[in-house]
C-alpha cells in the first residue's frame, strides 16, 4: 500500500508529501495498492500485454466485456459479481486511449462518461447491500470520484471507508479520508480522520503530516463549489 506508514519511521515525511500529490494529480494515479485480480484479461489488453494492439481492438475488447456483464445483469439484476466486473471494466477503460489525456494527466469527456457508467454500476452494487463490499473495486472508485475524476467527494468518502474497514489502521488512509471528507464538506468526519492520522504517525512527523493534509484540503476545496455539510 502506497500510504501504509506503519513501521517506516524514516519515510514518513516523504509519504506525507505524496499524500497531497496523490490527491491532486492525474486520474490514472493509484492512491492505494490495488492487489488481487488486476492482471490478465482486460487489464492486459489495456496495458498492451495482451497482444491485441490498437484502439480498435481495445474498443472491441471493452465492448465485449461490457456486453457480457450487462447481459448477466439483465438476466439477474442482483448479480453482484457482474456489477463489480462492469464497474472495473468501465473504470479501466476510462484510463486508456482517447479517454485519458496522458499529457495533461486528465480524463477527457469520454473518459468522464466511462467513470459515470462505472459509478452507476458501483452504486447498483452497493444498493444490494453486499455483506463484504469488494475492496479492490472500492479502491478504484476512490479515484473515480476524486478531484481528477467525477469530483463526487461524498461518494469517494463512502468508497474509502470500505477500504479502511477492511485493513489495519494506517495514517495514510485516514489522512486521505480527512482530505476527501473536507472536499465533501463533512467537517466533523474530516476533523476526526485527521486526528486519527496524526495519532497513528510518529511524533517527529506529525507536524509535517498535518501541514500536508491542510495543504491538500485547501487545494482540493478551493476549486470546488460548496456542498451541503453532512457527516
Amino acid at each position: 500500500m502506497l500510504f501504509d506508514l506503519r513501521g517506516r519511521g524514516r519515510r514518513r515525511t516523504v509519504q506525507a508529501i505524496y499524500l497531497s500529490l496523490a490527491i491532486l494529480m492525474g486520474g490514472g494515479l493509484v492512491l492505494f495498492g490495488i492487489g488481487g485480480n488486476t492482471s490478465g484479461g482486460l487489464f492486459d489488453a489495456i496495458s498492451g500485454n495482451g497482444g491485441g494492439g490498437g484502439n480498435g481492438n481495445l474498443d472491441a475488447v471493452v465492448q465485449k466485456r461490457v456486453d457480457t456483464y450487462e447481459q448477466r445483469i439483465r438476466a439477474n439484476p442482483q448479480d453482484q459479481a457482474a456489477l463489480v466486473g462492469l464497474t472495473k471494466v468501465r473504470f479501466q477503460a476510462a484510463n486508456t486511449g482517447e479517454n485519458f489525456n496522458q499529457t495533461q494527466q486528465a480524463f477527457t469527456a469520454k473518459g468522464l462518461q466511462q467513470l459515470r457508467d462505472a459509478s452507476s454500476a458501483w452504486q447498483r452494487y452497493l444498493a444490494l447491500d453486499p455483506k463484504k463490499p469488494d475492496v479492490q473495486t472500492a479502491n478504484l472508485m476512490v479515484q473515480a470520484y476524486g478531484q481528477a475524476g467525477l469530483k463526487q467527494y461524498d461518494k469517494a468518502v463512502q468508497a474509502l471507508e470500505i477500504v479502511i474497514d477492511s485493513r489495519a489502521e494506517s495514517a495514510g488512509l485516514y489522512a486521505n479520508l480527512a482530505v476527501l471528507a473536507s472536499g465533501a464538506n463533512q467537517t466533523r468526519k474530516s476533523e476526526l480522520a485527521e486526528k486519527k492520522a496524526i495519532a497513528l504517525s510518529p511524533k517527529a512527523n506529525r507536524k509535517q503530516l498535518k501541514s500536508d493534509i491542510d495543504l491538500a484540503k485547501s487545494q482540493l476545496t478551493a476549486q470546488q463549489p460548496a456542498q451541503p455539510q453532512s457527516g
